[in-house]
């Protein structure tokens, strides 16, 4: 194993330091590094804050920001932040408005952020992400995975706050982005823990996993490596019957790398996505391609579609300040 550490103990803490040193304007460290949050708070906005194992940076940290989050709490690798983690973050950021947690479907994650609630004071709601269609259920969740379309309720919903949308509008915008939110993903090799020292998985030189899900758990099925095409074809078929929007919904396309593959092959699959999803009469109003939740080293990829509207549409392009995304 090759990585650029120190060592296994402090890759958390030093990579957490470089965020802060790096994109100090935008995010300071909490006290012993439980969390990071803006620098510059709003009074009088809902809190927003997410939070799960390290491993998928840019997730959650480099969200926190104008326009997305309020703070972000980093668990160890692949590990759930624990619930005192998660209650500095809501003592720290909360103003007055409420707070709303955003939580991908994991046990651990859904566990702890909701006795970080029960714990806290306040107007508390959450948001549980389930997008992945590849599998019912995992070696983690009970019932779909929250992946990569988490990226997504966390911008919405993100820039609703700015608006000063109340706790219980937030809420239900959340949920609504959520079930409108599909995700499916393809590794072509392993992720490699620090910790463990060894590749989580084995791939054969000529296999892929269809649904792999972002940890390393096994998806639907392994098989031959297949073009970009018939992969893209896969997903976006499982994907859109799923998600079954009605013929002329404008949609929002991101294609998201796992963290080992390349810019070149993700535009390349973008393009492959496209074609199947103008063919069968949806519009890409919106499109999004780069590594956002990622798996560490992973070589692969994960397509999301959400269907748009207006509203939706808005929110997507309010301005965005954050160490991972930024316009307007």
């Amino acid at each position: 194993m090759k990585k650029l550490i120190n060592a296994v103990d402090s890759i958390l803490s030093e990579s957490l330091q470089g965020l802060e040193a790096i994109h100090g304007d935008i995010l300071v460290l909490g006290e012993d590094e439980k969390f990071v949050r803006r620098k510059a708070l709003t009074d009088g906005k809902v809190a927003l804050i997410s939070g799960g194992g390290s491993g998928h940076e840019p997730l959650h940290a480099g969200f926190v920001g104008l326009g997305m989050l309020d703070a972000a709490c980093p668990g160890q690798v692949f590990t759930s932040p624990t619930p005192d983690q998660m209650l500095a973050a809501l003592t720290a950021v909360e103003t007055g408005a409420g707070s709303l947690f955003i939580v991908k479907n994991y046990e651990g994650d859904v566990m702890n952020f909701e006795m970080a609630a029960e714990m806290a004071e306040g107007k508390i709601a959450t948001v549980v992400t389930d997008d992945d269609v590849a599998v019912p259920k995992s070696t983690w969740s009970t019932g779909r995975r929250g992946v990569a379309g988490t990226m997504i309720v966390e911008k919405m919903v993100g820039a609703a706050a700015e608006q000063r949308r109340d706790l219980n509008a937030l809420k239900a915008l959340g949920d609504e982005v959520n079930r409108r939110t599909r995700s499916m993903g393809v590794a072509l090799s392993s992720c490699t823990v620090p910790a463990a020292g060894k590749p989580t998985f084995t791939l054969g030189e000529d296999e892929m996993e269809i649904g792999v899900g972002i940890h390393g758990e096994p998806g639907r099925r392994r098989v031959k490596l297949a073009s970009a095409d018939a992969i893209a074809d896969e997903m976006m078929g499982a994907i859109l019957d799923d998600l079954a929007p009605a013929r002329g919904t404008p949609c929002l396309l991101l294609v998201n790398g796992f963290g080992g593959t390349p810019s070149m092959e993700l535009y390349l699959m973008a393009n492959a996505a496209r074609r199947i999803m103008t063919g069968r009469g949806f519009a890409i109003a919106r499109g999004l391609v780069g590594s956002y939740v990622t798996s560490l080293d992973m070589a692969g990829c994960s397509l999301t579609v959400t269907a748009l509207d207006d509203s939706l549409i808005q929110l997507w392009d309010a301005p965005v300040h954050t160490a991972a995304l930024r316009w307007g």
